[in-house]
C-alpha cells in the first residue's frame, strides 16, 4: 500500500522526473565537454601548430573546468559557494576524472594491443563505461549535498 499512496500523491512520478532530467541534463553538457575538448585540442594541434601533449592537455583541463561547472550547477543541483565545499567538490571531480581516464589507457592497452581487438570499437565500449563511471562517481561521491 505504501507504494501505491507514493504514486497516487506524486511522489514516486517526480522522483523519476528528476532522474530524468539529471540524466539528459548529463548527456548534453557531456557532448558539448567533448565539442570542447575536440575544438580546442584540434585547434591548437593544426592552427597553432602546438605538440599533440600540450594540445591534448590544454583540451583536458578545459573541458574538465567546463564539465565541473556545469555537473555541479545544472546537472546534480550544487550550489553550495561555500570555498571549502567547492574545492572538495574539485579536488574529487578532477580525481575521479584522472582515474577514468587512467581506466580508459588501461582498457585500450589491454583490449588493443593485448588482446589485438579493433581500436575503434573499443574505443566506442569503453566511452559508454567511462560515460557511466563519470556519471555514478559524480552522482554518489563528488555532488552529495544538493541545496
Amino acid at each position: 500500500m505504501k507504494h501505491i499512496k507514493k504514486e497516487a500523491d506524486g511522489t514516486a512520478g517526480s522522483r523519476n522526473h528528476g532522474t530524468v532530467r539529471e540524466g539528459a541534463a548529463y548527456l548534453v553538457f557531456g557532448v558539448l565537454t567533448t565539442l570542447i575538448d575536440y575544438v580546442i585540442s584540434n585547434g591548437l594541434f593544426y592552427l597553432a601548430h602546438m605538440d599533440p601533449v600540450p594540445a591534448q592537455s590544454i583540451a583536458w583541463a578545459a573541458a574538465v573546468l567546463f564539465a565541473f561547472v556545469t555537473n555541479k550547477w545544472w546537472v546534480f543541483g550544487s550550489h553550495t559557494m561555500e570555498p571549502r565545499a567547492v574545492w572538495g567538490e574539485f579536488t574529487s571531480f578532477v580525481l575521479c576524472r584522472i582515474a577514468t581516464f587512467l581506466f580508459n589507457l588501461a582498457a585500450i592497452f589491454i583490449m588493443v594491443d593485448i588482446l589485438k581487438m579493433e581500436f575503434f570499437i573499443c574505443k566506442l565500449a569503453i566511452s559508454v563505461v567511462v560515460v557511466v563511471l563519470n556519471y555514478v562517481l559524480s552522482k554518489l561521491v563528488i555532488f552529495t549535498h544538493k541545496n
